[in-house]
């Protein structure tokens, strides 16, 4: 490995790829290309540049900024605009070619090179009708899947990648499975390296959250601040589940896929904390009020947001069967984390986010 672009790579993701694989590897030429179309993402470029990658101001959608680009051996594409509510509104066009056209045209770059392609996809690529239909168990403070289930692919340790693909799934999750079928073609009829990576939650700090879009983060924030969130949907109770994953687990994992393409190349698995690091909302609310000493007024909406699921584990059953990664981070270690990173820097973060803090 010699020179390495990260797409998105003044985001959250991007970042910490590009951040901790100098870090680990002096000798790679990072390079992080992003259009800083996301807010906070500005608070980025520092930390990039004190690590020693190269920022390179440029958007997927446009193959000229890529063309200019030296030889590469790897591309790491997390570009996306990854927000499930986005293009509700019938703005579709930021949203499919962000997603979509720049997944071709980072194809393209790798198909020039004969580099390792790494994509970061979703577990939005599922479809939502058939998990909103899914059994569930009701606890306390929490949904559970229960072990018999009508579908193939799912049971107590979350969703496989056996789960029927048929159906809608917002139209962030059909750009992404889109893109991952473009990627298996330019596998088999163009010879372009690939690994395709289906992320649940990711989490951890320099994360943007907002509410449909680092759940997370979006919660500790508003604790943080004193601001009033919801639970919304599946009854306004806030039983609803994800699993979550620490960045720099994530990152552990795609050093291991850079440093072995050969073992990596056509593989698609799951990638994400599982039944063991997940949380509800009314669990994450517990944590965060622990962590910052603040309560913070709750409303809850009965009604369930368009594309939005009741529960969403990752079964990484194929991937633990490939490799002996594991994630390390535990869900509170991820939101304590995500709480002394905003504590360290709240006057930036509020700024960048526009967030003022409560009286209450």
């Amino acid at each position: 490995m010699n020179r390495l672009l990260i797409t998105g790579g003044a985001g959250f993701v991007g970042s910490n790829l590009a951040v901790s694989l100098a870090g680990r590897h002096p000798d790679w030429e990072v390079i992080a290309l992003d259009n800083l179309y996301r807010r906070g993402s500005e608070l980025n470029l520092p930390r990039l540049e004190a690590a020693g990658v190269e920022f390179v101001k440029g958007d997927v959608r446009e193959p000229d900024d890529l063309a200019r680009l030296p030889k590469l051996d790897a591309i790491i594409e997390c570009s996306a605009e990854p927000s499930v509510m986005s293009g509700v509104d019938g703005d579709t066009g930021y949203l499919v070619h962000t997603n979509l056209t720049g997944a071709y045209n980072c194809l393209e770059l790798a198909r020039r090179d004969a580099a390792f392609f790494v994509f970061l996809s979703t577990s939005r690529v599922y479809p939502v009708a058939p998990q909103v239909d899914l059994r569930l168990e009701e606890t306390e403070t929490r949904f559970e899947l229960a072990a018999a289930q009508d579908v193939p692919g799912v049971g107590p340790a979350g969703i496989s990648e056996r789960f029927p693909l048929e159906g809608a799934r917002t139209l962030y999750g059909a750009t992404k499975l889109a893109a991952e079928l473009l990627i298996e073609e330019y596998r088999t009829a163009l010879g372009v390296p690939a690994v395709i990576d289906r992320c649940g939650v990711i989490a951890g700090p320099w994360q943007m959250g907002k509410v449909d879009q680092g759940v997370f983060t979006h919660w500790m924030l508003a604790h943080y601040f004193r601001n009033p969130l919801s639970y919304i949907g599946f009854g306004g109770h806030g039983k609803q589940v994800r699993d979550l994953l620490h960045a720099l687990d994530l990152v552990d994992l795609v050093e291991r896929q850079l440093l072995d393409p050969a073992s990596w190349d056509g593989r698609t698995v799951n990638v994400g904390g599982g039944r063991e690091i997940s949380l509800s909302l009314r669990e994450t609310t517990a944590i965060c009020q622990k962590l910052t000493g603040n309560e913070v007024p709750m409303t809850p909406v009965t009604e369930t947001r368009q594309g939005d699921v009741p529960i969403y584990l990752s079964d990484c059953t194929r991937l633990f069967e490939l490799d002996e990664w594991r994630p390390r981070q535990s869900a509170e270690q991820v939101l304590t984390d995500i709480y002394e990173w905003v504590a360290a820097d709240e006057e930036r973060i509020a700024a960048a986010l526009e967030i003022s803090r409560s009286a209450t």
